[in-house]
């Protein structure tokens, strides 16, 4: 960073810091620096009303609670008319055996019509019951059809804790409340955008609006990677450090990074993402639907007018990530950047492969090659059970509009979008550094901190 005295673009906004593993300091919200010794007012909690079908039952109540209270955001409860229950499977569509899933439809309809006020929904369900996860899609699409207030659903297990449920609340809060950084489209002075991920490091300069440089490294110890990208971006850029106005970090390892460089932005990926997603696309208005398959997990994002409304994050198992390629990769003896265009010249028909496990996937890989399969219909075949798995587990989450946008390192897998895009039925877009979208997404929203 620069010995600038910096100012942000947008008067009154507070610098952003919100992720699974916060800081030791994070007690009362998304600040990345204390505050200014002049007594200001806290920030008033987000409210987020929890429409679910018995949290309390399944014993995760405790894990949602801690995870909002570290977003600065507390759950309501909305009231409802206890009549309402015999008739709102009509307003639905859904006559629901289970009366506490008539119940969450009926605070469903309670929040759409303003009877409680919101900043944010979430709803879920317990993964077990298939009658709760068909209610659970219908009252999201109900909530997001008639209402502008966001929305996430989630279906949890036993096992559910705070850090699972922490990035899904940031990114619920930041669409709440900071929809004005969110929506800026242009890029301005000399900024950096970091995106420390879980298999990755990427790092880029952007200049006016224009990426200058980009890193992109194996993530091992998260600071040496991090130092590693950023070097490579400022000297293919051409650009000192002490040139960066401002810089954004963002993925797994962000809050260490951001202290590191004492950064300006600390964000969660689903709004960096989605935002370097649609501006790389050059479709920051209107309607559209963002897939990153990253090396852990993935992402799907219904996107309007670059500002993510409803998402999903992760599947069963790193069956759909990055991850799963780089076994099939080793198995097959080619290199992870050659699977792409050995599995262009195959069939993923001929060869039958499990989609929901990437254990049983890899055993599917192996008994196919052990019968005479072909490498490279093996190589299609992985590339269709990931995209299986994300239609069946994610995008069944999401309202899927055109255009639909690929990114993450798995979309320069070239059999990725082909099978996606045979899939939809739809034309997909994977744009210009598709890899680096949270890095551009970060130095993107970075730049609402340089004085213009």
């Amino acid at each position: 960073m620069s010995g600038k005295s910096l100012k942000m673009a947008n008067a009154g906004e507070e610098k952003l810091c919100l992720d699974s593993e916060p800081p030791k300091n994070f007690e009362n919200g998304p600040e990345t620096k204390p505050p200014k010794q002049n007594n200001p007012k806290p920030e008033a909690k987000v409210k987020i009303a929890l429409v679910s079908c018995g949290t309390e039952y399944g014993g995760v109540q405790p894990a949602f609670e801690e995870a909002a209270a570290k977003v600065n955001a507390e759950f309501i409860y909305p009231e409802i008319d206890i009549a309402s229950l015999d008739t709102i499977g009509k307003d639905f569509g859904i006559e629901a055996a289970s009366g506490d899933l008539r119940l969450m439809m009926a605070r469903a309809q309670a929040v759409v019509r303003g009877e409680t006020i919101a900043d944010g929904v979430f709803v879920t369900t317990c993964f077990r019951c298939a009658e709760a996860a068909i209610v659970r899609n219908e009252v999201r699409r109900y909530i997001h059809k008639y209402s502008n207030i966001p929305v996430i659903s989630y279906s949890f297990t036993e096992q559910t804790d705070a850090a699972t449920l922490y990035t899904r609340f940031e990114a619920l809060t930041t669409v709440a409340k900071r929809r004005h950084l969110l929506a800026r489209e242009v890029q301005h002075g000399i900024t950096a955008g970091i995106d420390s991920g879980s298999t990755t490091t990427k790092a880029v300069i952007m200049k006016d609006n224009k990426i200058l440089g980009f890193g992109w490294v194996p993530s091992n110890e998260v600071i040496e990677s991090a130092e590693k990208a950023y070097s490579q971006a400022l000297e293919m850029a051409g650009i000192d450090r002490s040139e960066i106005q401002a810089l954004g970090t963002t993925g797994y390892g962000r809050y260490l990074v951001g202290e590191h460089y004492n950064a300006d932005l600390v964000q969660e990926e689903i709004t960096t993402n989605s935002k370097g997603a649609v501006y790389l696309a050059d479709v920051q208005k209107g309607p559209a639907t963002v897939i990153d398959i990253g090396g852990m997990d993935n992402k799907a994002i219904s996107v309007e007018d670059g500002i993510p409304g409803m998402f999903t994050m992760g599947g069963i198992c790193a069956g759909a990530s990055g991850r799963f390629f780089e076994t099939v990769a080793k198995r097959l003896n080619v290199d992870i950047t050659e699977l792409g265009d050995l599995a262009m010249k195959g069939m993923q028909e001929n060869v039958k492969m499990n989609s929901y496990c990437i254990v049983f996937g890899t055993q599917s890989l192996v008994n196919s090659l052990a019968k005479g399969a072909l490498p490279k219909d093996v190589a299609a075949a992985a590339c269709r059970s990931v995209v299986e798995q994300i239609y069946q587990q994610q995008l069944q989450e999401v309202d899927v509009k055109e255009p639909v946008i690929l990114v993450g390192g798995s979309s320069l897998i070239k059999g990725v979008p082909r099978e996606l895009s045979n899939l939809l039925n739809v034309k997909v877009i994977v744009p210009e550094n598709s890899h680096l979208i949270g890095a551009v997404g970060a130095a993107l929203l970075a730049s609402g901190f340089v004085e213009e």
